[in-house]
């Protein structure tokens, strides 16, 4: 089970969470939020940018994997036996309208966005029921509503809402929690790209910050026993 709030246990008797796409953006602050509670593997396909990231949290290493890959997957998940959180972290957003957007946009969305969870919780499964653990699915606001524009993606975010939704009633009674978190806009260098591939100005104002989201994160792992936080939305409030 995950630390209590407010406990700080010793690095050897820290439980153990994977974060993907944990270089930048919304995985790098949830690394950051964890850390005082957790030992960190640190997921994403960007070795150097890992290798700074664990640099910056003691107790953190680096494990660069393409999760897309499901042989890269195999070979990365053997070495561990016991898994207290997972948190699905990386993702991409490739937009377009139904009419214009390529079948590889539609592909490229399915592929990171659910594919790569399904199959990595799956490999981690046997870890996760040693530690009755939790997984965490960073959604999107995109997986509750979907906008003209943005079909691709929000298909990919509803198709890995239902999997969540659908691990949690298989494994709760195994003692697994299952927590979707569905951030509103957030300020990352992927919002950045889809504002510019709007045509808009980027204020950073309008947009949540990564902090806030891995704060949520956060609270959901750190609950207590008896609770089991299943969703979270946030919102910007400008």
């Amino acid at each position: 089970m995950a630390a209590q709030p407010g406990s700080e246990p010793a690095t050897a008797e820290r439980p153990l969470a994977l974060a993907t796409g944990a270089s930048r953006g919304i995985g790098a602050a949830v690394a950051t939020a964890l850390q005082p509670t957790h030992r960190l593997l640190l997921g994403g396909r960007d070795a150097g940018a890992l290798a700074a990231r664990t640099a910056k949290l003691p107790g953190a290493r680096a494990w660069p994997v393409d999760v897309t890959d499901p042989a890269a997957l195999r070979a990365a998940v053997a070495e561990i036996e016991r898994l207290d959180v997972l948190v699905h972290s990386a993702g991409v957003a490739e937009l377009g309208t139904v009419e214009e957007a390529a079948p590889s946009a539609w592909r490229r969305n399915l592929e990171v966005n659910l594919l790569a969870v399904v199959e990595l919780t799956r490999l981690l499964l046997p870890a996760l029921r040693a530690a009755r653990g939790h997984v965490v699915v960073i959604n999107s606001g995109g997986g509750r509503n979907a906008r003209p524009g943005w079909g691709p993606y929000a298909a990919s975010k509803f198709a890995v809402r239902g999997f969540a939704d659908a691990l949690r009633a298989e494994e709760e009674p195994n003692g697994l929690r299952v927590t979707s978190v569905y951030p509103g806009r957030t300020d990352t260098e992927m919002q950045r790209a889809v504002v510019a591939g709007e045509g808009g100005e980027y204020d950073p104002r309008r947009f949540l910050r990564p902090e806030s989201v891995a704060a949520a994160v956060r609270t959901a792992v750190l609950a207590t026993p008896d609770a089991h936080l299943t969703e979270l939305i946030l919102r910007p409030t400008l």
